[in-house]
C-alpha cells in the first residue's frame, strides 16, 4: 500500500471516477482513488442510467451538456464497449405554466447550443407514436437525450485514468481522516495510512460519513427510488430502433424503453419514503431494498392511460435503490468550509448524467484555482449552518415529492420554515407580510393577501402589490427587515494590508463605506462587499446571506499568522433598512447623529443610539433613495423597530418587501452577486471599473486581470428597456439580433418608478452602445429592447445624495 498521494479521491461512483479522469487529463500524477468496495457499488450501478440536458438551472445544464458529450467520445471508442443510446426525449406539458417552463428552458439550451424544440401534441405523437393525447398542451423535444449503461461508462473512465497513471484501489475503505502536522491529510484505511495534499470527498450516499470525519455536518439524505422493467413488448419487438425517452412530469414518472420492453420510473408526489435515518448500514454495496410497488400504483395507471403498451404486459424486474438529496436537490461540489484542500465532489440525484461534468469542474477547482464555469449554485458552502438533520429531512422529501413541479423563478417552498428568524418575524407576520428562504433567513417578499404568492413566469399576482410598495418609498418612505446579511468584522494592525491583498479595490477612509470585490486567481469576480471602516484598522464588512461561508473562507485562506483577526458577526445584528425621500426626517426624530450632508454623507458611516440600542448607521441604500441601512444588535431590534415606526407615522412610512427592493434596484443597475457577477466576467466587463484599483500591488488575481484587460474583452454589462407584455425576461435569457446570439440576461425584471420592463444583461461590445436596438427572448417570444444608460432613474444620483 502506497503511504502518499497528491490527490486522493474517496469514492469510487460515476463522480469520483471522473475526477480522477480529469486530474489525469489535467496532466496531474501521482493521483489515488479509494473505493470502500467495487467500483460504482453505491447509487452508480443500479441508476436507470437516463442522460437529459433539461435543467432549469444554467449550471446544470451545462454540466449535464458537457456529460453527454464526453459520453458520446467514449461511447464512440470500440475498445470501452459502452452501451449508449442517444434517443431524444419527449417531455409532456399539460398546463400553459407547464409551456412557459419548456419556453424558458429552450431558450436557455439554445444559448448553449442545443437545439430543444417546443413541439404540439400532433408533432408529439409523431415522434412517439404509442401517445395518447388527452390533456396534453404541447411537448419539449431534447434531441441528446437517452441512456447509457452507469457501470459501462465508469469502467471505461477508470481504464482510461489507470491508463494515464492514477491509481484506484477497491475494497479499500477510509475509517479515518486527520490533518498531519504538515498540514497534509492522512487518510487511515485497513491497508495504512495515505498521506495527501488533497482529498476529494466522492462518498455519493456516504458524503456524510465521510465529512464527519474531519468535522463537518454535511445536508445529505438517502431517498428511497424506485424504477420497474416490463416483459417484452409485441409492438416493441416488431419496431425497429429504439422510442424517445417519455417523461410526464405533470404525472411525475419517466418513461424509456429498455430493449424490447419499457422501463417507468416515478416519482411520488406523496409517502416519499427515506432511509437510514439511524444511520447507514456498514456493508450496504451493491444492494437494493424490496420493492414497494403499493407507492406507484397511482403512477403506473396514469402511464398505462398515456401509452397504453405499458400496460399489456407483465413486470420483469423492480429496482428499489438508494439515492442521495440534499435540501435543494442539487450536488455538492467545491471546497469545503474551514478546511483546506478537502472537496466535495458529491449527493447528486442524478449522478450519471452529472458526473462526468462534475469531475471537470473539480478538477478545474482543484488545478487551475476555480473552475471554468460559474456554479455558485453548487457550492457545498451554500448551506451556511441552517441544515440541520431535520431541515434536510423535511426538504428532502419535499423535493422528492415535487420533482417534477414546475419550476417557477420566485417560489418559495414551504417545507421545515421557518427556520432563522428576526426578532420582528411575528410582528411583521400580523402586518400581512410574505416571506421567502435566504440563506435560511426569512425575509419579508411582499405585503399582502397569501392568494397573491401564487407564482408564474408571467406577472405574478403580488406585481401591483409590490408596484404600490414602490411608490410609497418613491413618494414618502419606506421599512425593510433585512436579516442574514453575511457580516464579517476584520481587525488588527495588518486589517488594511490583509484586505488590500485580497481586494482589488481601494479602501475606503475611517467613517466612510465602498463597496468592494474579491477576484479568482483568473480575475473574475469570486465576492462582492459593502466595507465600512470603523476605524484606521477595523472593518465591517457586509456581503449576501447565502455568501456566509463562501465569503469568510475568500478572507481566511489568505490571513497571515498574525496582525489580523476574522469574526463572524452574522448572528449578532440585523438590518433595517430605512430609505426614501422623508427617512431624513424620521432619523431625526429617532437620533442625536447630525444628519446633515457635511456631517453624515452619502457612503459613510456611523456609531450611535435609539433609544437603549447601539446601532451602525450606513448612508445608503439599494433602493436608490435617500436611506439608512440600521445595524442593530438582534436583542434591541424590537426597540429600534417600534421607534422607527412610531416616528414614521408623521411622514407615510410603510413596510416593504425583497420584490419591491429588487425592483428598485433594477432601475438603479445595482448588479446582483451570483446573477449579474459570477466569475465568467472580470470587474472591467462588469462596468465596476471604478471599483478597480491596479496600483495596488499582488491582490490575488491582477496580473491575470491585467493581461485580460491588455487581450480586449468580448463583452460588456448593458441595461435594456424592453417592449412591455404580460410577464418580463428571466435570467439567461438570450438578447438576439436577427437571428445572432449578441448576448445574454444575467437578471431582470420590471421597474415600478420609470413603468418599464428591464433586464441587465452582458452583450457583445459591438452591441453595447446606448440606443441600439436588439430583441430579447421571453418564453419564446421575441421583445423589442433598446440598450439604455445607466442607471436608468435617477442618472445623477440626486436622490441618493439629497
Amino acid at each position: 500500500m502506497r503511504s502518499q498521494a497528491r490527490v486522493v479521491v474517496v469514492g469510487g461512483g460515476i463522480a469520483g471516477v471522473s475526477t480522477l479522469w480529469h486530474l489525469a487529463r489535467a496532466g496531474w500524477q501521482d493521483l489515488l482513488l479509494l473505493e470502500k468496495s467495487e467500483l460504482t457499488s453505491g447509487s452508480t450501478w443500479h441508476a436507470a442510467g437516463n442522460t437529459p440536458t433539461f435543467s432549469g438551472s444554467w449550471p446544470v445544464m451545462r454540466m449535464q451538456a458537457y456529460s453527454l458529450e464526453m459520453y458520446r467520445r467514449l461511447a464512440a471508442d470500440p475498445a470501452h464497449g459502452v452501451t449508449y443510446h442517444v434517443t431524444g426525449s419527449l417531455r409532456l406539458a399539460q398546463s400553459r405554466d407547464r409551456l412557459d417552463e419548456f419556453r424558458h428552458v429552450t431558450g436557455m439550451a439554445r444559448a448553449q447550443g442545443l437545439e430543444f424544440q417546443v413541439l404540439s401534441p400532433a408533432e408529439a405523437k409523431e415522434l412517439y407514436p404509442f401517445l395518447e393525447l388527452h390533456g396534453l398542451t404541447g411537448a419539449l423535444l431534447d434531441p441528446l437525450d437517452g441512456d447509457i449503461d452507469p457501470s459501462m461508462v465508469t469502467q471505461a473512465l477508470a481504464t482510461e485514468a489507470r491508463a494515464a497513471g492514477a491509481e484506484i484501489r477497491r475494497n479499500c475503505p477510509v475509517t479515518a481522516i486527520t490533518r498531519g502536522n504538515n498540514g497534509y491529510w492522512q487518510l487511515t484505511t485497513p491497508d495504512g495510512v495515505i498521506e495527501a495534499e488533497h482529498v476529494v470527498n466522492a462518498a455519493g450516499y456516504r458524503a456524510a460519513e465521510l465529512g464527519a470525519m474531519v468535522g463537518l455536518d454535511l445536508p445529505v439524505v438517502t431517498m428511497e427510488h424506485q424504477y420497474l422493467v416490463t416483459e417484452a413488448i409485441p409492438e416493441l419487438e416488431e419496431r425497429p430502433g429504439l422510442l424517445p425517452l417519455l417523461r410526464d412530469p405533470d404525472d411525475s414518472y419517466y418513461l424509456r424503453q429498455e430493449r424490447k420492453g419499457l422501463l417507468l420510473g416515478p416519482y411520488e408526489k406523496e409517502n416519499a419514503k427515506a432511509a437510514w435515518l439511524d444511520g447507514l448500514p456498514e456493508d450496504f454495496a451493491n444492494q437494493l431494498w424490496n420493492d414497494d410497488l403499493e407507492r406507484l400504483e397511482k403512477y403506473i395507471e396514469l402511464a398505462c392511460a398515456r401509452v397504453p403498451i405499458l400496460g399489456s404486459v407483465g413486470v420483469r424486474r423492480v429496482v428499489n435503490g438508494p439515492i442521495p438529496y440534499t435540501p435543494d436537490g442539487l450536488p455538492l461540489l467545491g471546497p469545503a468550509h474551514g478546511l483546506t484542500n478537502f472537496w466535495h465532489c458529491a449527493a447528486f440525484s442524478f449522478g450519471i448524467c452529472q458526473g462526468g461534468g462534475a469531475g471537470k469542474i473539480i478538477a478545474d477547482w482543484i488545478t487551475q484555482g476555480e473552475p471554468e464555469w460559474d456554479v455558485l449554485s453548487l457550492d457545498s458552502r451554500r448551506f451556511t449552518g441552517f441544515a440541520t438533520r431535520s431541515y434536510t429531512l423535511a426538504k428532502a422529501l419535499e423535493l422528492y415529492e415535487n420533482e417534477y413541479e414546475i419550476g417557477y423563478p420566485t417560489r418559495e417552498w414551504p417545507a421545515h420554515r421557518p427556520m432563522k428568524t428576526s426578532p420582528l418575524y411575528d410582528l411583521l407576520k400580523t402586518e400581512g407580510a410574505r416571506f421567502g428562504a435566504r440563506g435560511g433567513w426569512e425575509r419579508p417578499t411582499f405585503f399582502g393577501p397569501a392568494s397573491a404568492e401564487t407564482p408564474s413566469f408571467r406577472r405574478p399576482g403580488w406585481h401591483g402589490l409590490v408596484g404600490e410598495e414602490v411608490r410609497a418609498v418613491h413618494e414618502r418612505a419606506g421599512l425593510l427587515d433585512l436579516p442574514g446579511f453575511t457580516k464579517l468584522e476584520v481587525s488588527g494592525p495588518q486589517a488594511a494590508a490583509f484586505l488590500d491583498l485580497v481586494l482589488c479595490s481601494r479602501l475606503p477612509k475611517p467613517g466612510r463605506v465602498s463597496l468592494a470585490y474579491a477576484l479568482t486567481p483568473q480575475g473574475g469576480i469570486r465576492s462582492e462587499f459593502t466595507v465600512a471602516r470603523l476605524a484606521e484598522d477595523r472593518f465591517y464588512l457586509c456581503s449576501a446571506s447565502s455568501a456566509q461561508h463562501h465569503d469568510f473562507d475568500t478572507l481566511a485562506w489568505h490571513l497571515p499568522a498574525d496582525g489580523v483577526a476574522i469574526i463572524d458577526v452574522t448572528a449578532r445584528f440585523d438590518t433595517l433598512v430605512l430609505t426614501g425621500p422623508r427617512s431624513r426626517e424620521i432619523m431625526a426624530a429617532l437620533t442625536d447623529l447630525p444628519l446633515d450632508n457635511a456631517a453624515f454623507p452619502w457612503m459613510a458611516v456611523r456609531t450611535g443610539t435609539i433609544g437603549s440600542a447601539p446601532v451602525r448607521a450606513m448612508r445608503l441604500s439599494y433602493a436608490g433613495e435617500l436611506g439608512y441601512e440600521l445595524h442593530v444588535p438582534m436583542e434591541h431590534v424590537r426597540e429600534v423597530y417600534g421607534r422607527v415606526m412610531a416616528a414614521g407615522q408623521a411622514f407615510g412610512l410603510r413596510h416593504f418587501g425583497i420584490y419591491a427592493l429588487e425592483s428598485m434596484r433594477l432601475e438603479k443597475c445595482y448588479r446582483s452577486w451570483g446573477a449579474d457577477l459570477v466569475i465568467e466576467y472580470t470587474p472591467f466587463e462588469a462596468g465596476l471599473d471604478r471599483f478597480v484599483d491596479l496600483t495596488k500591488p499582488g491582490f490575488m488575481g491582477r496580473e491575470r486581470l491585467i493581461a485580460r484587460k491588455e487581450a480586449g474583452f468580448r463583452d460588456c454589462f448593458v441595461p435594456l428597456l424592453l417592449e412591455d407584455g404580460d410577464g418580463d425576461a428571466v435570467a439567461v435569457a438570450r438578447v438576439l439580433d436577427g437571428e445572432q446570439q449578441v448576448g445574454l440576461v444575467g437578471s431582470a425584471g420590471f421597474g415600478h418608478r420609470i413603468g418599464r420592463s428591464i433586464a441587465l444583461a452582458y452583450v457583445t461590445r459591438s452591441h453595447a452602445l446606448p440606443g441600439t436596438r436588439l430583441e430579447v427572448e421571453v418564453l419564446g417570444e421575441r421583445r423589442a429592447a433598446v440598450v439604455a444608460s445607466e442607471p436608468l432613474f435617477d442618472p445623477e444620483n440626486l436622490r441618493l445624495r439629497g
